[in-house]
């Protein structure tokens, strides 16, 4: 155990599809565990399919799934089951996505696996969670944004509601899986027996919105801007993002706009006064900022300390210095891609080094002979059970 690798050593059997598990588990296979993802034969993990496809990849297999190793098995056959079975002991982590009672189906529920392995930690993650009306209804990120109220309270200044476009539910659902099993990992080293971990979309987002959903309970069904002025303001050539929460912000900003007698007039002398007449306040100053253009705001807003930055394209991003510096990006080869792609580091993790593991995301069934072996299958049964389709290789 290392730094670098700190769950170097525990074993961790991958049947989630989609963002939310493979993500999660991802996380820990960047943090040195060994990851088996068990991919369906034929087309894997259903996120290959999302968006744009390049072979056997699109971005959202790529990112959820590296350095992971892939075997693809036909669960549904009593044979596939039996390799799963195999997979499965010594394991420490066992990970799925299913509907409620899928698993239990396939005859992997936690009775039945904490029964062979009594020390896992097993992991459900599901839209609505395990019991309730809505348990079994299918549910995507957009789905729980619809249904958390998180597309209510993100209107644009149409007044229309809009899905956050970033998969917001499914990879905070995702952060906060790996969080429990981090904590549930730290907690075994004194406990008998593993645990039973039940993760959904719909906690993750309630608790993603925690502070919005109190406030607007508090506040009479709508939150309060935290400070005024605040939000996005159109310039002569763009767009930036300004925040002014305090009296000596908005002091700074009058004066940024050569308006230092605003700050003086009674009805903004205070951030009360400010949010009570808030219309007035933005009638001032967003024509204000509006023309002049994005660069002028910027070097202003920078000597005068305020927080302030220009909206970015992606590409706008990856190009600015400060990433660059950082080291935030790194450009990694992925397989059936035709240039490199940028992968984010994880925050407190060193990079993968181009060419490892870390920094590669398996194809479906690419290492299914290698971890049948390992798993004690001799050369003639691997070869009976490619050649049954109880397991398949990639392509």
């Amino acid at each position: 155990m290392s730094y670098d690798a700190p769950l170097a050593g525990l074993k961790v059997v991958d049947l989630s599809q989609g963002i939310a598990g493979p993500y999660c588990a991802m996380l820990l296979a960047q943090h040195g565990a060994e990851v088996i993802k068990v991919e369906s034969i034929g087309e894997g993990d259903w996120a290959r399919a999302l968006g744009v496809r390049y072979e056997s990849h699109t971005a959202f297999s790529i990112i959820g799934n590296m350095g992971k190793r892939s075997i693809s098995v036909d669960l549904k056959t009593e044979a596939g089951k039996q390799v799963l079975w195999r997979l499965l002991k010594g394991a420490d982590i066992f990970l799925e996505g299913f509907r409620p009672g899928v698993i239990k189906r396939l005859g992997f529920d936690y009775e039945a696996v904490s029964a062979r392995q009594p020390r896992i930690l097993y992991v459900s993650i599901s839209g609505f969670g395990q019991t309730g009306p809505l348990a079994e209804r299918p549910a995507m990120d957009p789905v729980l944004q619809a249904y958390t109220g998180m597309m209510a309270e993100n209107r644009g200044e149409d007044g229309i509601p809009h899905r956050v476009p970033v998969i917001v539910v499914d990879m905070s659902t995702a952060l906060y899986a790996y969080q429990a099993l981090s904590t549930a990992l730290y907690a075994r080293r004194d406990e008998p027996r593993g645990r039973y971990i039940d993760v959904s979309l719909m906690q993750a987002a309630t608790a993603l919105q925690s502070i919005r959903l109190m406030a607007c309970h508090l506040e009479g069904g709508t939150m309060k801007p935290g400070g005024v002025p605040g939000g996005v303001f159109k310039t002569a050539d763009g767009w930036m993002s300004i925040l002014a929460i305090n009296d000596r912000d908005w002091t700074s900003l009058c004066a940024v706009m050569d308006m230092p007698a605003l700050a003086q007039e009674a009805r903004f002398a205070t951030p009360a006064l400010r949010l009570a007449n808030e219309a007035a306040c933005y009638a001032i100053v967003r024509p204000t900022i509006a023309a002049k253009p994005s660069a002028h705001w910027s070097a202003r807003l920078t000597e005068a300390r305020l927080m302030h930055e220009r909206l970015n394209s992606y590409a706008d991003f990856l190009d600015q210095p400060q990433v660059r510096e950082t080291g935030l990006i790194h450009w990694l080869d992925q397989a059936g891609l035709p240039q490199k792609v940028p992968v984010p580091a994880l925050p407190g993790m060193l990079p993968p080094a181009p060419g490892t593991s870390r920094a590669e995301a398996p194809v479906p069934g690419q290492h299914s002979a290698a971890i049948l072996a390992e798993h004690g299958y001799t050369p003639a049964e691997i070869a009976a059970l490619l050649g049954n389709g109880t397991v398949a290789a990639a392509r």
